[in-house]
């Protein structure tokens, strides 16, 4: 059942570690929330770890300097880990199943934010899918993009049975209060052509190994932090961790009453999956 305390600190003593996630949480992608900050800042003074774990399809020093700018500086926090730099690695490597026969020539899905992602890997980028090797899916341009815009794409990609390869799993993401796509989202329509994917990030094991590996830290005494269901909540539970969900965020049309998570609605909303362990409306101390 889930708990809901007034904030962070009602909890920490039984934390060794938290994975905090940012979209959502942290920030709305323009701004940092300030009771966020304060809160890396209890969790600091408790001697508690916070590790960054983003779905972010970025690599981690691209992501860095924009979390400086908004006030969450690295004295914050002890480990950084984006599903894009999952993907950087494993594509600069070939170190990985799958990864390892696919070939050199990407076919690009990205925005423009996105274009020097690809920097330093020994790929040949083609915008022509009939020549592609595989399909590199990061993000889309602006908000106007839908799904839909790809269909052929993926049609031409799936008859010449290409691999995608998801560097976000997220499906949605609010920039201040505008809807944008994601990179999952059109993973999932390939998924549903029956088409083989290669994705990093949560709810996905990969990042949280990578995590635990370089914490040494029992999952049971490991709290994740995030916005979503199908990724923060999800993925804790899919390690044997427990959950913290920020109902202020992704959810917040579903959860959120007179600035409170309403008990029913995230009963409901968490029916056929896992329900996060603790909720909060929004992160703080």
């Amino acid at each position: 059942m889930t708990q809901f305390p007034n904030g962070l600190s009602a909890i920490a003593d039984d934390i060794d570690l938290v994975v905090m996630d940012l979209w959502g949480c942290m920030h709305d992608g323009i701004k940092a929330y300030p009771a966020a900050i304060e809160a890396l800042r209890g969790l600091k003074s408790r001697n508690i770890p916070v590790a960054l774990v983003s779905n972010a399809p970025r690599r981690i020093e691209t992501v860095r300097p924009r979390l400086r700018e908004m006030g969450i500086s690295d004295d914050l926090y002890a480990g950084f880990y984006t599903s894009g730099e999952e993907v950087w690695g494993h594509l600069a490597r070939c170190d990985a199943a799958g990864y390892d026969s696919l070939g050199r020539r990407a076919y690009q899905i990205i925005g423009p934010q996105d274009t020097t992602f690809t920097d330093g890997l020994d790929l040949d980028l083609t915008q022509d899918i009939a020549a592609a090797d595989f399909l590199l899916v990061l993000g889309v341009a602006s908000p106007e993009v839908k799904v839909a815009d790809f269909t052929n794409v993926l049609k031409a990609a799936r008859a010449r049975d290409l691999t995608l390869v998801c560097a976000n799993p997220d499906l949605i993401v609010h920039r201040g209060r505008i809807a944008e796509i994601c990179a999952g989202a059109i993973a999932e329509a390939y998924f549903e052509m029956d088409g083989r994917i290669l994705i990093e990030g949560k709810p996905h094991a990969g990042i949280y190994r990578r995590v635990l590996n370089d914490f040494k830290v029992a999952p049971a005494r490991l709290v994740g932090i995030g916005d979503a269901l199908r990724t923060d909540v999800a993925g804790a539970a899919g390690i044997g961790a427990r959950s913290l969900l920020i109902g202020g965020g992704i959810h917040h049309a579903a959860l959120l009453k007179d600035d409170k998570v309403d008990a029913v609605a995230l009963k409901e909303l968490s029916r056929g999956g896992p329900r996060p362990d603790y909720a909060l409306p929004y992160l703080c101390w």
